[in-house]
């Protein structure tokens, strides 16, 4: 089995979190008619790397960049019996190194520097339709809360 090691983000990491960033894209455009023909960008890149309030994390087997995930602190609403929480988000997996744990890795160390921060909620979004995101994370422990809706007009 390959060893996966994760380890914080860096600038030099930048041309293949682009990358990383349209295969969430591609993966996502069947559950959401939404999303424009051309020109998506989700994410500040350069900010998930340097923020002090966000644990950027990439996974490496080798010399090669596997996978990414980030925690951002929010600030919870104030009926919430929280003050923040942590929002996971850029998970994302090279093709070819699916089902081997690597989601789970960088999940982990997303999780333990949440902890580090005094976070006790993690939140996440994803497409109840995208079965195979749903199952791996309610594998990890996370439960369904709410459903967004829309319709056009």
């Amino acid at each position: 089995m390959e060893q996966i090691i994760i380890r914080k983000a860096a600038l030099s990491d930048l041309d293949i979190l682009l990358q990383f960033e349209q295969g969430v894209v591609e993966a996502e455009r069947p559950f959401n008619p939404t999303l424009n023909i051309t020109g998506v960008n989700y994410y500040n890149i350069y900010e998930l790397i340097t923020a002090p309030h966000i644990e950027m994390l990439v996974a490496v087997s080798g010399d090669e960049v596997v996978g990414s995930g980030y925690a951002r602190i929010e600030n919870a609403k104030p009926y919430l019996k929280f003050d923040r929480y942590a929002y996971l988000g850029f998970m994302y997996v090279a093709p070819s190194h699916r089902g081997k744990g690597v989601n789970k890795a960088i999940l982990a160390g997303l999780t333990s520097w949440s902890k580090a921060q005094g976070i006790t909620e993690l939140r996440l979004e994803v497409y109840l339709e995208n079965d195979i995101a749903v199952k791996a994370y309610e594998k990890a422990g996370f439960t369904k809360l709410y459903a967004q809706m829309r319709r056009e007009i």
